[in-house]
């Protein structure tokens, strides 16, 4: 059953606006706390992760104008160049607002940084329980990240909650997959 387009928050606008507008240049997928929100988990956030296929510094310029153009605010900064190099090549994340003086909501951005974010990647669904036309990482996938990587109480109880949403349709030997790929490519177990 999908939510109903009434039930809609300003976070959900924001990330499904921002993302058609991303997917004109590439892939992307929408990870972490979002998902277990966009599932009825009550929780507060202000920022959604999203990562980006690694793409040509022409491509990003566009995107980043793109964006702009449609009204989003980059708080690094608005020239694309200083974002690309100093920022996104670097491994660090990027933020976008809709507010001219930065305030919430925010678009986390980062490029994919190994092969286990290029397998998200490649495995991005659309979740129609979340009533999002979206990319988001697998079931499988935020579950794993969650238990194996992040751990806190807050991300343990989103794991907990997407288990409930999705107990019928979990593949336990999948998530154990991706939990030892989080051991050998992030936690160099």
């Amino acid at each position: 059953m999908e939510r109903p387009v009434s039930d809609r928050t300003i976070l959900d606008e924001f990330a499904e606006d921002f993302a058609h507008i991303v997917e004109k240049h590439c892939m992307y997928i929408i990870v972490s706390g979002f998902v277990a929100i966009t599932h009825g988990r009550t929780r507060a956030t202000e920022d959604i992760d999203m990562i980006l296929e690694r793409i040509s510094k022409e491509k990003f310029l566009q995107l980043h104008a793109d964006l702009l153009e449609a009204g989003f605010h980059c708080i690094q900064s608005d020239t694309g160049d200083v974002v690309y190099d100093e920022y996104l090549t670097q491994g660090i994340s990027i933020r976008y607002t809709r507010d001219p003086n930065f305030a919430p909501p925010e678009m986390e951005v980062k490029f994919a940084k190994d092969e286990l974010d290029n397998f998200q990647l490649k495995t991005r669904k659309k979740l129609p329980l979340t009533g999002l036309d979206i990319w988001f990482s697998s079931i499988e996938m935020n579950i794993a990240f969650k238990e194996e990587l992040l751990a806190s109480d807050k991300d343990m109880e989103d794991a907990r909650h997407l288990r409930i949403v999705y107990k019928n349709e979990l593949s336990e030997s999948e998530i154990e997959h991706i939990k030892a790929l989080i051991r050998t490519l992030r936690l160099k177990q």
